[in-house]
C-alpha cells in the first residue's frame, strides 16, 4: 500500500468537506474538554477528601456552666465523658480545649478582622472535647452514642460541611460529564456523516480501484484516517484548553485558594500526563470505531 497514496487522499478528503471537517473538530474539541474537565474534577474531589480526612474531628461542644466551673476537665460530666471518648474503639485521640484556649485560638483565626475580635468575649466561647477518628467516615457512631448526654450542649462533625463540598462538586462534575455526552453524541453524528459524504463523492474512483483489485480495506483506510485525523485535531484542541484552563484559572484565579488549603486542585502535569492523553486516545479510538461502523453500514463498495 502507497502511504502517499492514502496521505493525498486524506487531504483531499479533509479539504473538499473542510465546513463539515471544521465543525466536527469543534465539537469533538468542546465534547472532549467538557470531559476532561469531568476528569479534572472528579480528581479534585478525590485530592480534597483526601486533604480533609486526615484533618476531620469531631468537636463536642460543653454547656456553658461546664465549661466555665472546670477548666481542666477533671470534674463529671467533662472527665467521666473525656474518659469514655478515649477507651472507645472508634476514637483515635482526644484533646480538651478550654474556654480561654478557645478564645486564643479565635483570636489566630481572625487576626486580620481586628474589629471581630474586640467583639468576641472569652465566656462567649465553650470549652470542647476534639474527637479524632479511627476512622473519619464514621463520625455518626460517636453522634448516636453522646447526643444528648449530660454537659454536652451540641456536637459538630466536620465531615458534614466535607460532605457538602464534595456533594456540590460532584454536582458539578455530573453536569460537566451529561453536556459532553451530549456533544460527544452530535460529534459521532458529524463524523458518520462526513465519511458517508466523503465516500459518495469518492465512489466512482473507488469503484475503479476494486475493479482492478484493490482491497476493501485499501479503499476504505483514508476515509477512516480522515475521520481520526480530524478527532485527534478535536483532541489537541481540548487539550490545549485544558491547559490554558489550568495556567490562567487554576493557578491564577484559584490559587490563593489552594495555597490556604481550602480546595486541593490538580497539578498541570496530571492535566498533560493523565488527561492530556486520555482524550487524545477516546478521540481516535471513537473516531475510528464510528467511521468503520458507519463504512461497514452505508458503504457497498
Amino acid at each position: 500500500m502507497r502511504a502517499s497514496f492514502v496521505f493525498s487522499e486524506v487531504v483531499t478528503g479533509l479539504r473538499r468537506n473542510v465546513t463539515m471537517t471544521i465543525a466536527m473538530i469543534l465539537t469533538t474539541a468542546i465534547s472532549l474538554a467538557m470531559l476532561g474537565g469531568g476528569l479534572l474534577i472528579a480528581q479534585t474531589v478525590d485530592l480534597t477528601k483526601e486533604r480533609y480526612l486526615d484533618d476531620i474531628e469531631v468537636s463536642i461542644f460543653l454547656t456553658d456552666d461546664v465549661s466555665a466551673n472546670d477548666e481542666s476537665c477533671t470534674e463529671d460530666p467533662c472527665a467521666a465523658l473525656r474518659q469514655s471518648l478515649e477507651e472507645s474503639d472508634e476514637v483515635e485521640t482526644v484533646i480538651y480545649q478550654s474556654r480561654d484556649e478557645a478564645y486564643e485560638s479565635f483570636q489566630r483565626i481572625f487576626e486580620e478582622q481586628p474589629e471581630l475580635v474586640e467583639l468576641a468575649r472569652p465566656e462567649a466561647l465553650p470549652a470542647s472535647l476534639r474527637v479524632r477518628l479511627v476512622d473519619p467516615e464514621r463520625a455518626d457512631v460517636i453522634t448516636e452514642e453522646y447526643e444528648g448526654e449530660a454537659g454536652i450542649a451540641q456536637i459538630q462533625d466536620q465531615g458534614v460541611f466535607l460532605e457538602r463540598l464534595i456533594d456540590g462538586l460532584n454536582s458539578f462534575r455530573n453536569i460537566t460529564l451529561v453536556g459532553s455526552l451530549a456533544l460527544l453524541a452530535a460529534a459521532l453524528l458529524l463524523i458518520a456523516n462526513m465519511v458517508q459524504i466523503s465516500a459518495f463523492t469518492r465512489r466512482t474512483e473507488v469503484g475503479i480501484m476494486r475493479l482492478v483489485g484493490a482491497t476493501r480495506w485499501y479503499t476504505q483506510l483514508p476515509f477512516l484516517l480522515e475521520a481520526m485525523v480530524a478527532g485527534v485535531i478535536g483532541a489537541i484542541l481540548a487539550a490545549g484548553s485544558l491547559v490554558g484552563l489550568q495556567l490562567f484559572v487554576v493557578d491564577g484565579v484559584l490559587a490563593e485558594l489552594r495555597e490556604a488549603g481550602i480546595i486541593s486542585l490538580p497539578s498541570l502535569l496530571y492535566t498533560v500526563l493523565i488527561v492530556a492523553p486520555v482524550l487524545l486516545v477516546s478521540a481516535m479510538v471513537i473516531s475510528a470505531v464510528t467511521g468503520y461502523v458507519t463504512l461497514r453500514m452505508y458503504v457497498r463498495h
